[in-house]
């Protein structure tokens, strides 16, 4: 059986040892013959692979970035996944002598990977994204690594706003669910923590940020990028469109410092983390997630579990539908919100 791997969307820390465990566990144990697309689907399309076995693999655990590339070059040629579509990628396939893929991805990798197998093209799923944002798993790998680095950056910036007396606001990824911030706000001790989900008025966070000065404190705002405040008609948007032809979001922790600054006379100072996120080493955590999912698809492959993802569940690795995987974006929970909320301030 010979076996496509294929990256695409953003990079994500852990993707590396995912693709290591698929090969050790495809090739060494179950034989496979096993190729890599460069660059996603654009290599898929350009006739640019590499044969995958242990020796392109080794060491690949610890080590940030895609060692096959990573894009957002669509999957479908002439529209948006029909019948010509379809025909373009069985005769690929036909050309490279594939049997399925193996698709590493998040929200949109994972609907590519259902239509391709609804359309009887086999397909398995490895679910990665800093966002944590795909339904069917409790974590995707990326994500800790995320939080981590975001982490570091609240501890970094709680000591230089003490020092000044000033409000720090931080800048951290995810436009529709708040996970990076919600977790990274809890564990770096953030006095406030705005999310997409669940709008706060300007009001609001000022009184939060004169509570903690008045109470002899300096104040820690983590923001998502998706973040809307009460009032405002759409999100804080930067030049240009991204990958997937939306308004390229960032800035709004430069909108909320000045405003802060100016309602409540404390000095305030943004930061944007940006893709400082997606690099480096990924966490322990994210390594052993990635491997672990990887040998779970390979073992899918084995097993003739097309049309499925690998999901974390409790501390076991199980096959979900791609459809449940899909079907909804896992965002924060107002509970989870809330039982934050209550210590804001």
């Amino acid at each position: 059986m010979r076996i496509g791997v294929l990256c695409s969307g953003g990079d994500s820390p852990g993707m590396n040892a995912a693709i290591r465990g698929a090969v050790l566990r495809g090739v060494d144990v179950h034989g496979f013959d096993m190729v890599g697309f460069m660059d996603g689907w654009r290599g898929f399309h350009e006739g640019e692979w590499i044969p995958l076995d242990r020796s392109t693999v080794r060491g690949l655990s610890p080590l940030g970035g895609v060692m096959l590339g990573t894009s957002r070059a669509r999957p479908f040629v002439h529209g948006d996944g029909d019948e010509s579509d379809m025909r373009v990628i069985r005769e690929r396939m036909a050309e490279y002598g594939l049997d399925g893929f193996l698709l590493i991805g998040g929200n949109g990798t994972q609907t590519v990977a259902k239509m391709l197998n609804d359309a009887g093209i086999r397909a398995i799923g490895l679910p990665k994204t800093i966002d944590n944002d795909l339904g069917g798993t409790d974590y995707t790998f990326g994500f800790d690594t995320a939080v981590s680095i975001a982490c570091e950056a609240v501890d970094r910036l709680r000591t230089t706003g003490e020092s000044h007396r000033r409000c720090m606001v931080l800048e951290v990824m995810g436009r529709n669910a708040g996970w990076i911030a919600l977790h990274a706000g809890m564990a770096g001790g953030a006095q406030v923590t705005l999310i997409p989900e669940h709008p706060e008025s300007i009001e609001q966070i000022c009184e939060w940020v004169l509570s903690v000065r008045n109470r002899g404190r300096s104040s820690l705002v983590v923001v998502a990028e998706g973040f809307k405040p009460t009032g405002f008609d759409d999100e804080v948007t930067r030049e240009g469109l991204d990958g997937f032809g939306r308004p390229r979001l960032g800035g709004i922790a430069e909108v909320l410092a000045p405003l802060i600054e100016s309602r409540t006379g404390i000095e305030t100072r943004a930061t944007v983390l940006g893709h400082v996120q997606r690099g480096g080493s990924p966490t322990a955590f994210d390594r052993v997630l990635a491997t672990r999912t990887g040998l779970a698809a390979a073992d899918a492959v084995k097993e003739g579990l097309w049309g499925t993802m690998m999901a974390l569940r409790g501390d076991s690795i199980e096959f979900v539908s791609l459809e449940e995987a899909v079907s909804r974006l896992k965002t924060v929970p107002a509970d989870r919100y809330e039982q934050a909320r209550l210590n804001f301030g």
